[in-house]
């Protein structure tokens, strides 16, 4: 049960981070962006599913659990600010994994896919 939720955080986690990228791929349609639009809200939820799943689960697939755990830190930025204690060290990891945000999002819906299987 906690791997069929794992992969459904990581395919929607992974859909939000990897939005720019997909978008350019998806062309007229705008079919990630209808997606990303009905994920949106739950930016915070899927962040924080995609850390305690991968917790949960890490030693079945350490790899895979890693990046789901750095995916989850990356949609929990804007949640950072309110937590003071713990902000400026989230904060410099979150900001040194930006610039990988779309491979992370792409490696975290491949996770996802292959988690189903």
């Amino acid at each position: 049960m906690i791997e069929l939720l794992l992969a459904i955080a990581n395919i929607s986690g992974g859909i939000l981070l990897a939005l720019a990228t997909l978008d350019k791929w998806d062309g007229e349609s705008n079919f990630f962006n209808k997606i990303a639009g009905f994920l949106a809200p739950f930016q915070t939820v899927i962040g924080l599913g995609l850390i305690i799943l991968a917790i949960l689960e890490f030693w079945d697939g350490l790899l895979f659990n890693i990046i789901s755990i750095l995916g989850g830190i990356l949609l929990l930025t804007h949640v950072f600010v309110k937590v003071p204690s713990i902000e400026s060290g989230l904060r410099k990891l979150s900001d040194k994994l930006m610039p990988f945000k779309a491979i992370i999002g792409i490696a975290l819906i491949v996770i996802g896919i292959l988690g189903l299987f």
